[in-house]
């Protein structure tokens, strides 16, 4: 079903650029104004310059900021900046973290083109709604500089890692970029050109489903990008580039595989007192008051209740956190409301969702607030992070006069539950998943123009003639201190 193919990647040339970690970024979706700054303070040629930060709505057809990444992105190749690889790959990319919980994990995921296909066709299936303002600045910024800066991060089933063990043997001895993001986590990416793999490789994914974990919008965008390509040339070859999107690669069973919950920080537009908040849920949960000794303390014990209850039963469990009092309370679902009318609408595989169950039940029912009273007041703010949201939550109830923070704490949506919703063809509430570490922007790009062609995985040429030293690789070495910036507050992520 997926058609997975090697590509030439345009990366930076590291006779150019010593220190890659000056130029990398996280995600365009995830970096506020303040942090783009810094990007472009640490280096003129930081990726923020080429993947443009998303203005919504206020991007509009024909803006310059398109016209002038594109003559960056032109100059850049002209000045060896960026160079091209002169042979097809798929990209081995490995990721080596520390998770919330302690542990050090590596995530293990390819870099490759994917044939796109509409939804409707079952091959690459999403679990999150896109929203038009997004897809339309990223629509021009794709089209006028006639390349994708940043890739999908999809999943794949493949329960005896056979791709990745294929990849692993073939890849080449030393990586041609490693770099250290904010956290410390270290993303390292080498190439595997062998033909006879990556042909392997290619037939392995025929028969498979790919899962769009984070960049909804990106891949929407390459669909709309390929039929503004068709509108100009409706005899556009099956092996045109633009038939093709980049992504990252990683497998559901994957080890290092992690998600993170999003919680929610509801800014309630009343004065309510915690034991008034525990009445209202009353009826729909069972509710046990937790105690401990620091704000810190009460809101990891809260988690840790979470968590044992995730493992020993299917009725989800959420945490509310009342700032203004300093007051915990476990809520867990009763069997009465879980089948009740509010989520009668809902199908089964969305009803089981802790993130469904907060938003109907609580947030809509309970609490009374319908969505678009919610995104119009900006009532609801969301947080990988459990302490980044619990310091914006005590900051909120000391300047409060007339609104209540409260806290909604959340276990990780669950992998599976994942793949379950997008087979069952249904969406989630936005903001369901955080796939922890995200994947850095700049360590490769996918040049849609010029005379190149992708013709699958079995024999892939490419007719630009390519000249000068193209085939340049890094040495792998992590040089200085630069680091690439983050945030613990989730913004606009897909």
């Amino acid at each position: 079903m997926a058609v997975v193919a090697p590509f030439r990647g345009v990366r930076y040339n590291p006779e150019k650029i010593e220190q890659i970690e000056d130029v990398l970024t996280p995600p365009y979706d995830v970096i506020n104004e303040e942090e783009g700054a810094s990007f472009l303070k640490k280096n003129p040629y930081s990726m923020i310059q080429l993947d443009l930060r998303n203005t919504g709505q206020k991007a509009t057809t024909g803006s310059d900021r398109y016209t002038e990444a594109r003559t960056r992105f032109d100059n850049w190749q002209e000045e060896r900046i960026l160079i091209r690889d002169q042979q097809p790959a798929i990209y081995l990319y490995f990721t080596e973290y520390l998770h919330p919980s302690g542990k050090k994990l590596t995530r293990k995921g390819l870099v490759s083109l994917v044939g796109l296909a509409e939804f409707s066709e079952g091959i690459v299936k999403p679990h999150e709604e896109t929203f038009a303002g997004v897809i339309s600045d990223r629509l021009e910024l794709m089209s006028e500089c006639g390349a994708q800066f940043s890739k999908v991060f999809s999943l794949y089933h493949d329960p005896q890692q056979q791709i990745m063990a294929l990849l692993e043997q073939a890849r080449e001895p030393e990586p041609i970029a490693r770099a250290k993001d904010r956290d410390g986590n270290v993303h390292t990416l080498w190439r595997v050109l062998d033909p006879d793999t990556l042909a392997e490789v290619g037939r392995l994914f025929a028969d498979k489903s790919l899962y769009i974990a984070d960049g909804h919008h990106r891949y929407t965008t390459a669909l709309a990008c390929r039929r503004r390509a068709l509108e100009k040339n409706p005899d556009l070859p099956p092996e045109s580039p633009f038939n093709y999107i980049m992504m990252y690669l990683c497998a559901c069973e994957d080890p290092g595989l992690s998600v993170l919950p999003t919680h929610r920080l509801l800014n309630y537009p009343k004065k309510i007192t915690a034991d008034q908040a525990a009445a209202l849920v009353n009826t729909d949960f069972t509710v046990q008051e937790v105690t401990g000794g620091s704000r810190e303390g009460l809101v990891k014990i809260l988690l840790n209740r979470m968590d044992e209850l995730a493992l020993s039963s299917d009725l989800p469990a959420l945490g509310l956190y009342h700032a203004g009092e300093d007051r915990g309370f476990l809520l867990q679902l009763t069997t009465k409301a879980g089948s009740g009318d509010v989520l009668a609408d809902r199908s089964p595989v969305l009803q089981q969702l802790d993130v469904v169950v907060l938003s109907d039940l609580l947030i809509h029912g309970v609490f009374g607030l319908s969505h678009e009273q919610c995104v119009q007041e900006h009532l609801v703010s969301y947080f990988s992070d459990a302490d980044a949201a619990l310091d914006t939550a005590v900051k909120q109830s000391l300047e409060a006069t007339d609104s209540t923070p409260l806290l909604f704490l959340l276990n990780p949506t669950r992998v599976l539950q994942v793949t379950e919703v997008a087979d069952k063809g249904e969406i989630m509430p936005h903001k369901s998943t955080y796939f922890y570490p995200k994947i850095l922007t700049g360590l490769l790009i996918n040049r849609l123009t010029g005379d190149s062609i992708v013709q699958g995985t079995e024999n892939v040429q490419e007719t630009e003639n390519v000249q000068g030293t193209e085939n340049v690789q890094g040495t792998g070495k992590v040089q200085g201190t630069g680091k690439v910036q983050g945030t613990g507050k989730v913004q606009d992520s897909e």
